[in-house]
């Protein structure tokens, strides 16, 4: 039997999954409130906020890489997805 094929295993994942989807969406409001803050755009940044602001892309694109890979690992693609009979 494959690890993910065990219930516990299974359930530790999605909630791992959903741990991930809401750190990514935390740190994108973030993220979107100190661009906004600065007139909407990076190049406006004092170079204190242009580091933040880089730190916490980083961040966001490291979980974004963990919520596809989990993401593989559950099955979850929109590939799977069939289209309606017509």
């Amino acid at each position: 039997m494959n690890r993910t094929d065990e219930p516990g295993d299974l359930q530790g994942q999605i909630a791992r999954y959903r741990e991930v989807v809401l750190r990514y969406e935390a740190l994108d409001e973030e993220i979107d409130a100190l661009i906004m803050s600065h007139g909407g755009s990076s190049d406006k940044m004092p170079p204190g906020d242009l580091r933040r602001y880089r730190q916490l892309a980083r961040e966001r694109d490291d979980l974004f890489s963990e919520m596809r890979e989990l993401e593989q690992s559950l099955q979850l693609d929109d590939d799977d997805e069939t289209e309606p009979s017509t």
